[in-house]
């Protein structure tokens, strides 16, 4: 298994690149603000061929990428339906005052492919078994990705915005919800194993069982809430 990460753009967005190994077809997660070079590098250093790129959730500092790269590479991308109005309209989805800073400086709208991600779906892209799961909170479309345990590989999970190592996404965008957010922690983060390897839109790894043991929304719902990352 091959994973190439880098922190892209203002707000340090974790972008992915997931492949069964070195030279192979892969998936690119989250291609946010400022990717496409990082995009381009990393394959071109790991000898990678795209076959489509998949969003965590529908920011702008997650998607702002996606038209170019998806265009450069003939690839389709997928997101949730309930997010799908936020490529082309990031200043509803992020309120009034913090998306008028963006507007003009930024290429939004579809990429020619789009396709929309459900709760539960296998999607068998590059040789890779991706498990969506629905996850609301942090946006009413956001979702996270699981691979499988795979011989010495851990299971991993791509929490996007839902959990950090020590924290949880915010809620305070419209489409942002508190009570969602504690509801998807708990249906999609803490029945997995321990030994699950998060990897998050924003920050350092981490795993189920270090948030499980450390992280207040994790070890307890109702705990005093820890610092916010993200945009």
């Amino acid at each position: 298994m091959l994973i190439a990460g880098f922190p892209a753009g203002a707000w340090g967005t974790n972008c992915y690149l997931v492949a069964p190994a070195a030279g192979e077809e892969c998936v690119i997660i989250d291609p946010g603000h400022e990717a496409t070079q990082g995009v381009e590098e990393t394959l071109k250093k790991h000898r990678l061929k795209p076959v489509a790129v998949v969003l965590t959730h529908g920011h702008i500092d997650h998607v702002a990428s996606v038209v170019p790269v998806c265009g450069a590479k003939d690839v389709p991308a997928w997101i949730h339906p309930e997010d799908r109005f936020m490529l082309s309209d990031p200043e509803k989805a992020l309120g009034r005052s913090l998306g008028a800073q963006l507007m003009g400086e930024l290429r939004v709208g579809e990429p020619d492919d789009l396709k929309e991600l459900h709760d539960g779906a296998e999607l068998k892209l590059a040789g890779l078994d991706l498990t969506v799961s629905h996850a609301p909170g942090h946006t009413r479309g956001s979702v996270t990705f699981r691979l499988p345990e795979a011989a010495d590989i851990p299971q991993i999970l791509f929490s996007g915005d839902l959990l950090f190592a020590g924290s949880v996404g915010r809620t305070d965008f419209p489409g942002g919800s508190h009570d969602e957010l504690l509801a998807s922690l708990a249906r999609v983060c803490l029945p997995l194993e321990d030994s699950t390897v998060v990897l998050s839109g924003h920050g350092p790894q981490t795993t189920i069982g270090q948030e499980r043991a450390t992280n207040p929304y994790l070890r307890d719902l109702g705990a005093a809430p820890a610092p916010r990352r993200g945009m």
